[in-house]
């Protein structure tokens, strides 16, 4: 006899229910022969047939015992051994992870889920197997590289030969859709994480075969070796991340193959039992007893009830003494409970209408051990878990519907769902698996083509190649087409819909904070367990073992959203709180130390700094006592986090062997949440434990770690306020529904902030491939229109070109379907636009407190950030931010957060800082957002704006110099591009960026779209304040000499590398920062541009301290600009030439337009004092060359003629003379040409040599320069021209003795107090900005007078 307890037939619980009844008193309520008859209905004998009730043996409690011993005997299969013929091995088959094994890996706790951890790693089976026909199964997490089959034990595997690579072993890689031994060809299909491949080998034909998810892919392998010595071992070999799990037979294979055996023995005699014991219950719930009549009725099980009644009770403990330890093995569970459990659920209807499981669960505490239902729960989640995410997509998603409802019944039964919440579904399962929705790859399969027959795809583009939403001449057929594609795409989004729907149902069940009638409510056990989710992912960025994948993330976001707001809006119903529409995080979470917030950064630098340096305010403000001692001891405990992260960074093997193994949660196999074992080819050892969660600070009430609490610490109580303890002045005292939800929302932020956004937009990469072929697909046809029919041999690859394209873009835009309708619909929209909100009343609300906005965490500015990124990148053009409720009200308060934070002193971390910048360079490229800066107040604009002008030095100008730029453009001369013109056909490489990066890179390509207002506030501050007028423009000036230096001297590495006789190779950052600094030259000048337009008397205003100064400065800057892009056959041209890749944007036009919009300005727009004073100080500067202005026209001149006063030297300068010496090899296949001077282009007399290349000419860009631009350019030639010759006319030769010793350009026109030496004005106020100390005696200057010399 079977015993569970060890000793008795039956455990101590079941024991004296049955011992009781034995006493006559209590059969009385049945009698004996209606008894008899109920049990023999129930337990009815396999050999005997119907016998005549009269004839059958009197049956009652005290022979059942014996009775079902012996029915469970009958039949019972012989256990098989673990040594069958053909296979040699322990039982039960799991990893070899003593010995089998090659580099690095996780193995899990149950020995059968592997992830790689190391370049290419290998593992194989304990058990092999010599003859007879076997299978396994292979359950993949991940879809990257990995190689799966048979190995034999002489292979031998390193970190770049694996399963496969070696000449007796075999491998499927579905990765790359190959086979694998020594050599390789194509086989199969790719698979996806997800998928199942079954891997089969047959040694008596000596063949392997794969499948995967059931269907055959073909014999891979035939005559492989057999025969004496030879066996084969299950094995795989996966690189870095990747992570799979092997069924060998210890759960029932999800495709058995008829004729193949699992390498595992099924637990055949355990098997009969629960399916004869789970017949035993269904006559029982399929009977009811009626005393009266004495005689036994038929009933519907789905309406049975445990009513208490003792018979049905004690025949019930007489079939759970054998069924309960049954069903703690995971085969029995997955095979016979859990497809019972489904088989209640076929009939539909909603869960509601299935009380059944509700009752049987309360059967199951009733008459199981704790340890017995704690188990069987625990192996019936993990089988659901297990068929939820490895069932194939069907077109009505029926799989994962059947599982899900299951689910929900399962978590509807209280104390099922509390036990599994406080010690399974975050402990053990990856239960997050239930929230996801995978995405098909193989869209035939997926049953897509079925669901959605007609497929779209834009084909109509505008001038840059963007899709156009409702283009005016679309067909009658493409509109058909369209509007087919949308149907189909409705009909699938209903039924992901249902989908969605059962997994907010558990989501709520979750969130259920009225049972309490079992203790805490579950509620706050998911709040606890949520948070510490949300550690394990945030302290483990990049540990395989600990993150969730951000694809999980996604879908567990919205459904938590969609959970939240309903619990939100039911509490606030009852309460009269605020709505959810209206919900924030109150900063009092952020520093009274109610919530975790881990390590993760504050906006003013370290918790516990901020304790130190605030703690008066946190005091005075949210009467929030901060203990000294607690002080002392956050820093010890930083100090003990500098050893322990020390510590974990040495190497494995030091650590101690044996002992409990390291847990690090997260594996990604494909339920278990936990690995154990860390395998390592040079030594197994094991991982440093992770540190505990760190204590909650202490404050005026006390505090517990988040194990620890209790709903009165998150709730509150009469007098505590619970999470809303310490509240600020500042902030209003609503009612808030429920407070457990302020701190899921402020979950679901970081949520969003860890990964979410990263997977937002990865999966625009689909869209981005439809427009891809769809252009590709459009020029192909067109060009089989234009073929002549003469070029039959083209036209058919044009049609096979197009034939490809078009059956990619069938497969892609059914792939979009899907993803539109699980990732980008308009609800998910909704939900990210919600996201952006709460953050933005978040931060509102933490800026009002003042310095203890210090203590809000970084990670609300970032979402605020990338969820306004996201709606305006990701989800269009499917759905329109246009269409958003408070659209623009929400991009006003968004605005009015990044001008004012982007310079916030209370905000010290860098990475944010540059996040603002880039964020608020981002905004004000787009006209929406734009006007949305304009209608914040006018004091945050202009305080804005003081910060923008601040001087460039020590701060990420190069943001802010972007930002006055766009500003601008619009209004420059020649700046109403939206590309460049040599540009127009080229794509932005921009997909790898990181988020705001990739923005700002969409943004620049935007149109035009300037800031009449915000220009008019930078006019007024230049103007009234001028020392910060000059400090902005010298640094200005400063970072425009600097960064066009260096893009010369990069121009000139780049020149060299090209005339090298032997192959060169640029290195392509190199070519990247060259194309930076030319961009930032560009984008310098034309804020010079603006200034000069703006506020010309900056410059011309001599009254002004510096306008003199900068007036000469920016006349040295832009001859020197000119002369080296504009001279014959020189640098800048030769690299032009060489169109390298990552250079795309040097060109002539970008930085020649905007030097010459400057001159403009000065010499023709401005009053006639301006135009004397500009005209004097350009034609003075020993640089300027009149031919360099008459290329812009295309007119090239006498070109010896063309030097300024100081002859062919005109090279003088900051950037030096080295930039044009080069050498005379040819240069992309053109004629030689001769050694060039330093920075002047001599008269080249060769005609055919100058007629080669056209010249660069602003009449050329008719597009781009109005005609008003072209004439002002003439006329600035000719007034120059003219001046020039004057001046020639007029200039006295100059002795030396009468030059500036220090540039020996202009004549000496200061003269040094107290020391009386010399030099011109420019060398003095330019030195006089960084040194009060004299060129030649080092004495103190203390005045500076004009020189004359004295008339001879």
């Amino acid at each position: 006899m079977s015993s569970k307890g060890g000793g008795t037939a039956l455990t101590r619980r079941n024991y004296r229910l049955a011992s009781d009844t034995d006493k006559p008193r209590h059969t009385g309520i049945v009698n004996e022969k209606l008894l008899s008859d109920y049990l023999h209905h129930v337990f009815p004998s396999s050999k005997q047939g119907p016998a005549v009730a009269s004839l059958r043996k009197v049956l009652g409690f005290q022979d059942l015992s014996s009775h079902l011993e012996k029915l469970l005997t009958e039949d019972e299969p012989e256990e098989s051994s673990d040594q069958t013929e053909g296979r040699l091995g322990p039982q039960p088959v799991v990893l070899d992870h003593t010995s089998g094994f090659e580099g690095l890996l996780f193995v899990d706790d149950d020995l059968l889920g592997v992830i790689g951890h190391s370049n290419f790693s290998s593992i194989r089976a304990t058990t092999c197997v010599y003859k007879g026909k076997w299978a396994y199964e292979v359950l993949i997490s991940s879809q990257g590289l990995m190689q799966i089959g048979w190995c034999t034990l002489s292979c031998r595997f390193n970190q770049e030969e694996g399963v496969g690579d070696t000449p007796d072993s075999y491998a499927y890689d579905g990765n790359r859709v190959r086979k694998w031994n020594v050599t390789t060809t194509n086989y199969g299909k790719s698979w996806a994480a997800g998928d199942i491949v079954s891997c089969l080998i047959d040694l008596d034909e000596g063949t392997i075969t794969f499948c995967l998810n059931g269907q055959s892919l073909g014999t891979a392998f035939t005559s492989i070796k057999t025969g004496p010595g030879v066996a084969y071992f299950p094995a795989i070999s996966l690189s870095f991340k990747e992570s799979v799990a092997f069924n060998f037979g210890s759960r029932p294979l999800r495709y058995p193959v008829e004729g193949y055996l699992p390498l595992q023995n099924p637990p055949a005699a355990d098997l009969m039992k629960a399916h004869r014991l789970l017949g035993y219950i269904r006559n029982i719930l399929s009977t009811s007893i009626d005393i009266q009549e004495e005689r036994l009725l038929e009933r519907d099980c789905a309406l049975w009830k445990l009513h208490g009644e003792p018979t049905v009770l004690i025949t019930l403990a007489h079939i759970f003494n054998h069924f309960a330890p049954l069903m703690c093995k995971v085969y029995l569970v997955e095979d016979v409970l859990m497809n019972f459990l489904l088989g209640i659920l076929e009939g539909g209807g909603s869960v509601d209408e299935h009380p059944l499981i509700q009752q049987l669960l309360d059967l199951f505490w009733l008459l199981m051990e704790d340890y017995e239902v704690n188990e069987c729960l625990k192996q019936l989640m993990m089988s659901l878990l297990r068929a939820y995410r490895f069932s194939p997509i069907i077109p009505d998603l029926g799989f994962q519907i059947h599982y899900l409802r299951l689910t929900t019944a399962i978590l509807r039964h209280e104390k099922s769902r509390k036990y599994l919440l406080n010690n399974v579904l975050f402990d053990v399962l990856r239960s997050v698996v239930f929230f996801y929705i995978k995405t098909p790859l193989r869209v035939k399969e997926a049953g897509l083509e079925e669901l959605i027959p007609t497929t779209w795809w834009p084909t109509h583009f505008d001038k840059e190649g963007k899709d156009e939403r409702e283009p005016k001449d679309e067909s009658a057929d493409e509109r058909l087409r369209r509007r087919a594609y949308e149907r189909g795409c409705q009909r699938l989004k209903k039924r992901i819909e249902v989908v969605e729907e059962l997994q907010v149902q558990i989501l709520r069940l979750l969130l259920n904070n009225k049972d309490k009638t079992t203790g805490e409510a579950s509620r706050y056990i998911f709040l606890n367990k949520f948070r510490k989710f949300l550690q394990e992912n945030a302290s483990n960025r990049g540990h395989p073992t600990a993150l969730c994948p951000p694809e999980y993330m996604v879908c567990f976001l919205h459904r938590l959203i969609t959970a939240v707001r309903s619990c939100w809006e039911e509490s606030s119903r009852k309460t009269g709180g605020f709505s959810s529409e209206d919900a924030y995080v109150p900063p009092q979470l952020f520093y009274n130390g109610k919530v975790d917030y881990f390590d993760l950064q504050r906006l003013g630098g370290l918790l516990s700094h901020l304790k130190k340096t605030l703690k008066d305010d946190l005091a005075g403000k949210a009467n929030i006592i901060i203990d000294p001692a607690e002080i002392q001891a956050t820093s010890m405990d930083d100090l003990d986090e500098d050893e322990e992260s020390g510590a974990a960074q040495r190497p494995f093997g030091a650590a101690a062997m044996g002992g409990a193994l390291a847990r690090p949660s997260w594996l990604s196999s494909p339920t278990l949440g936990r690995a154990n074992r860390f395998l390592s080819t040079a030594a197994v050892s094991l991982m440093t434990p992770r540190r505990p969660l760190t204590q909650p600070e202490k404050v005026k009430v006390r505090t517990l770690a988040v194990e620890q609490r209790t709903e009165e610490d998150i709730e509150g109580s009469h007098g505590n306020d619970g999470l809303l303890l310490g509240r600020p002045l500042e902030e209003p005292d609503q009612v808030v529904a429920d407070k457990s939800l302020l701190e899921i929302v402020d979950g679901i932020v970081m949520m969003y902030n860890l990964s979410v956004h990263q997977q937002l937009g990865k999966m625009v990469v689909v869209s981005d491939d439809v427009h891809e072929y769809a252009v590709a697909l459009k020029d192909t046809e067109e060009k089989i229109a234009r073929c002549p029919a003469r070029r039959a041999d083209i036209l058919d690859e044009l049609q096979k070109s197009q034939k490809v394209f078009a059956e990619k873009l069938n497969h892609l835009s059914r792939r979009l379907a899907w993803i539109n309708a699980t990732i980008y619909s308009k609800e998910k929209m909704m939900d990210v636009y919600w996201l952006l909100c709460v953050c933005i009343r978040t931060i509102e609300h933490a800026d009002n407190t003042g310095s203890l906005f210090a203590f809000a965490p970084e990670l609300y500015l970032n979402v605020a950030m990338n969820a306004y990124s996201a709606l305006k990148n990701y989800f269009s053009p499917a759905n329109s931010m246009e269409e958003l409720p408070g659209y623009e009200e929400t991009l006003t308060q968004l605005a009015a957060i990044l001008a004012k934070h982007f310079a916030d002193p209370r905000i010290v971390g860098t990475d944010i800082k540059d996040s603002l910048m880039q964020a608020l360079a981002s905004y004000v490229c787009y006209p929406q957002s734009l006007r949305a800066v304009e209608r914040i107040p006018e004091e945050q604009r202009v305080a804005m704006m003081r910060n923008l002008l601040a001087p460039y030095e020590q701060r990420p100008w190069a943001q802010t110099n972007w930002i006055l730029v766009r500003l601008w453009r619009g209004c420059g001369f020649g700046y109403r591009y939206t590309r460049l013109p040599h540009l127009l056909k080229t794509k932005p490489e921009d997909a790898n960026l990181p988020s705001l990066q990739r923005d700002l890179s969409i943004a620049s390509f935007q149109k035009p779209c300037p800031s009449l207002l915000l220009q008019r506030h930078m006019a007024e501050l230049l103007s009234l304040d001028k020392d910060m007028a000059a400090s902005f423009l010298n640094s200005v000036l400063n970072q425009l000499n600097w960064a066009f230096s260096e893009f010369i001297g990069m121009i000139q590495e780049i020149q060299q590398a090209a005339e090298r006789p032997e192959r060169n190779f640029v290195d392509t950052r190199q070519l990247k920062v060259c194309a930076t600094c030319f961009d930032l030259s560009v984008s310098l000048l034309r804020v010079l541009e603006m200034t000069v337009t703006l506020v010309p008397e900056i410059f011309l205003d001599w009254s002004r301290p510096s306008a003199e100064l900068l007036l000469r400065r920016l006349a040295q800057l832009l001859n020197q600009v000119l002369n080296r892009v504009t001279a014959e056959k020189n640098l800048f041209d030769r690299v032009v030439n060489l169109r390298l890749p990552g250079l795309e944007s040097v060109d002539h036009y970008p930085i020649l337009v905007a030097v010459t919009g400057i001159l403009v300005r000065i010499l023709v727009d401005g009053d006639r004092q301006g135009v004397s004073r500009a005209s004097s100080v350009l034609l003075s500067d020993p640089c300027f060359q009149l031919h360099s202005i008459q290329h812009l026209l295309g007119e090239a001149g006498d070109s010896s003629g063309s030097f300024g006063p100081s002859g062919p030297s005109g090279s003088s300068g900051s950037s030096g003379s080295s930039g044009f010496s080069g050498s005379s090899a040819a240069i992309a296949a053109r004629p030689a040409v001769g050694s060039l001077g330093s920075s002047v282009a001599p008269p080249i007399s060769t005609a055919g040599n100058s007629s080669e290349r056209k010249h660069f000419s602003l009449h050329a860009y008719t597009d781009y320069i109005s005609k008003e631009e072209k004439q002002k350019v003439e006329l600035m030639l000719a007034f120059l021209t003219e001046e020039s010759k004057e001046a020639a006319a007029s200039t006295a030769p100059t002795s030396e003795e009468d030059l500036c010793p220090i540039c020996y350009a202009h004549s000496i026109s200061a003269i040094f107090k107290p020391c009386s030496h010399k030099s011109c004005k420019a060398c003095i106020n330019q030195h006089l900005m960084n040194n009060k100390d004299c060129f030649f005696c080092k004495a103190t200057i203390t005045g500076v007078e004009d020189y004359s010399k004295p008339t001879s």
